[in-house]
């Protein structure tokens, strides 16, 4: 946050600070004036003598107490009366500083109520007036940001466990099947037995999401950065997806240049650009290929994974990288997941401060990040 200026309280309490120390002057003055050493100076002393000659002391045992006294130490309470004027002005400057603090409290208390109403303080005040109503504002998003996440994950519950509920609906359908007729036809019996199979496996990624919704909330993502070959990384990326690739008839070009280092948490890295391959191959477009880019610029790495395929609605690409979010609202048994993949991804990137990038048009879809390249002798 911005360092505030308060310079105009500054001069405000100086300027009142002056004001006690000029009439406090002007008060000690004119009593000086009158009283000690003006007109009025001989009827104080001779009020002095005959309050003690009232108590049977002789006259000049009574002018000689007063010398004593007051008048040869005048001073000693021409300071103490001065200390005790200024006290007692500057209090009232004091309560006048404490309706700032009061002020601020007011402010604080509707902060922490649910007033919709800003922070007001007087002029002398505004710097505190701007920084507690952009608290508040940060607090007012906040909430709004953690109500509606809970409730997309709250959604997404609901969304896995309708899942789960149809591949273990047809795995018993299709075992069923299998069960009563021993003598079905061999082709028929691979057929069904096939299909079941994919069944559970894609019931055992759905389990394995519930379990990523809970650790997502329970951990924090910690990083153990080292010297890293980039490079070397996303090839072996793509060399570990040729079997997922082939299988969805996907190809995928690499166009990555030698040596690309940086300083970063290999684990953490690999989950991230692991996460952004899958992501395009569940949404890319058969018979076409996947397009991995990385290469340096003004001493930052630009990684674009790109794929061919349905094209991304503009509004939502700013909503894709957060948490239990999914394009469209998909919920279809072949690509619906926790939604959690790209939220992670980019907490990694941040953490790593780097960035991480949608873009989307009627040919592909790209993901770009940027992260800062190791310079030589790091």
């Amino acid at each position: 946050m911005k360092s505030k200026n308060y310079t105009r309280l500054k001069i405000n309490i100086l300027l009142q600070t002056m004001l006690v120390v000029l009439f406090t002057a002007l008060v000690g003055y004119l009593f000086k004036n009158l009283v000690i050493d003006g007109i009025y100076n001989h009827k104080f002393a001779d009020g002095f003598v005959h309050f003690f000659m009232w108590f049977h002391m002789p006259e000049q045992q009574a002018i000689d107490l007063y010398w004593k006294v007051i008048g040869n130490n005048k001073i000693y309470f021409m300071g103490a009366g001065f200390l005790l004027l200024f006290s007692f002005f500057f209090y009232f400057v004091l309560s006048r500083i404490t309706q700032y603090l009061k002020e601020i409290n007011q402010g604080i208390e509707n902060i922490l109520s649910d007033f919709n109403e800003p922070v007001r303080f007087k002029p002398a005040l505004r710097p505190l007036e701007d920084s507690l109503n952009e608290i508040k504002m940060t607090i007012r998003r906040q909430e709004q940001e953690a109500i509606e996440s809970e409730k997309k994950k709250n959604d997404l519950v609901v969304f896995l466990a309708h899942d789960l509920k149809t591949p273990l609906t047809s795995i018993v359908a299709y075992l069923s099947i299998l069960e009563t007729k021993p003598d079905m036809p061999e082709e028929e019996r691979k057929k069904y037995t096939h299909i079941s199979l994919e069944k559970a496996i894609r019931l055992g990624e759905l389990i394995n999401e519930f379990f990523e919704i809970t650790k997502f909330n329970l951990q924090d993502i910690v990083l153990e950065p080292g010297n890293l070959d980039l490079s070397m990384m996303l090839e072996q990326i793509a060399d570990e997806l040729y079997a997922v690739l082939k299988e969805k008839n996907l190809r995928c070009d690499v166009q990555i240049d030698d040596t690309l280092m940086i300083y970063g948490d290999a684990d953490k890295l690999a989950r991230v650009f692991d996460n952004l391959l899958r992501n395009a191959i569940a949404y890319c477009d058969k018979g076409t290929a996947i397009r991995i880019q990385a290469k340096e610029r003004h001493q930052e790495i630009e990684i674009v994974v790109a794929n061919e395929g349905e094209k991304i609605p503009e509004e939502e690409l700013s909503a894709i990288f957060e948490k239990f979010y999914r394009v469209d609202g998909s919920r279809s048994s072949k690509t619906g997941g926790a939604g959690l993949g790209l939220a992670i991804a980019k907490e990694i990137v941040e953490l790593h401060h780097g960035t991480i990038r949608a873009e989307s048009d009627e040919w592909e879809t790209r993901f770009i990040v940027t992260l800062p390249a190791m310079s030589e002798g790091e």
